[in-house]
């Protein structure tokens, strides 16, 4: 008799689908600014560096990993940034004189752009500082941006208020959580000078009246040495190593809405303190256009003769470019 082979039935499962990130803020409303942080041309080593810092920083509505060739141009990014919802560009470049940084707003400007006169990059900062604290969760939401000395009431300082206001997400106040609160960019503009100091910090909540011993216990959850002591009571009241008075301040203090940590508790008083992870930049705003790196000049700190030579210097990048470009064709 001849046999029959039983066919194993093979299950085919259905690979889940990747949701994409929405679009849009559940809570306010609003649509959420995505960025797309890439150079012009080649860069040195140490402004590769700051390109990918500040791609960091950006995170997480920006492409960490975004890839770029040398015969890409502008209106390749412009191209790709529409179906993924990028509203903002941050472009570096390099001249023979300095660095710049281009921010514009997508599809049609306008375009802010900045002469960086000094920056330091985050691990230069990280290098300098005793204990360097970078929490694994501390990219997961975006950074709060809070601008200093912008309210002049000049036209171009008005139009670099709005174009950093709307290059993060909006918060709702009554909505927000504290914990999600982990970054903050600052922005101070230097009016004798006319720079902008760029700065980027985390923030840490340290409860008040918590000797550094017990915060360290409840926040570790590890068992302390106990073997020199007499008594567990000597453990709580031993004065920890380190002052405690720079978290005391009563102008550093805030009372929290809700629990944020282990340590932190609703309706008790935390002392607020931020400590640099970098990159730091100083800026100096020297070209305002209404068009994506085009149009007509807003606002020019040189005047007509330095504005022809930054032209000129913009137009053998754009040279470079399509030269770079017809060569790997």
């Amino acid at each position: 008799m001849a046999r029959f082979r039983n066919k194993k039935k093979v299950v085919f499962v259905k690979p889940a689908k990747k949701q994409p990130q929405q679009n849009v803020d559940h809570v306010t409303g609003d649509k959420i600014p995505r960025s797309f942080v890439f150079s012009r041309l080649k860069l040195p080593g140490s402004l590769k560096q700051l390109q990918a810092d500040l791609r960091k920083m950006m995170l997480p509505y920006t492409a960490l990993n975004l890839k770029e060739k040398k015969r890409n141009n502008l209106k390749d990014f412009l191209n790709v940034a529409g179906p993924m919802g990028v509203t903002h560009f941050l472009m570096l470049s390099k001249t023979g004189s300095s660095p710049y940084l281009r921010v514009a707003r997508t599809p049609q400007g306008p375009t802010l752009t900045f002469k960086i006169q000094e920056y330091s990059l985050a691990v230069d900062i990280a290098n300098s500082q005793l204990r360097p604290r970078v929490p694994k969760d501390l990219f997961k939401n975006s950074p709060l941006i809070v601008l200093s000395g912008f309210g002049t009431g000049e036209q171009h300082l008005k139009l670099t208020t709005i174009m950093f206001q709307n290059i993060f997400p909006a918060i709702d106040i009554k909505t927000v959580k504290l914990s999600s609160c982990q970054r903050i960019v600052l922005l101070n503009y230097n009016k004798e000078t006319k720079l902008i100091d760029f700065r980027h910090y985390s923030i840490r909540l340290q409860p008040v009246g918590v000797s550094r011993r017990i915060r360290k216990f409840v926040q570790n959850h590890q068992v302390p040495d106990l073997r020199s002591l007499q008594d567990v009571s000597d453990f709580v009241t031993k004065a920890g190593y380190g002052s405690e008075s720079e978290g005391d301040e009563e102008a550093a203090t805030v009372s929290l809405a809700s629990d944020v940590g282990r340590v932190n508790k609703a309706s008790t008083k935390s002392a607020v303190k931020l400590q640099e992870i970098g990159p730091r930049m100083t800026l100096q705003l020297i070209k305002i256009e209404d068009g994506l790196c085009s149009g007509t000049v807003i606002f020019s700190e040189y005047g007509n003769s330095e504005e022809k030579k930054e032209e000129s210097e913009e137009g053998s990048e754009g040279d470079a470019e399509e030269g770079s470009e017809h060569e790997d064709e």
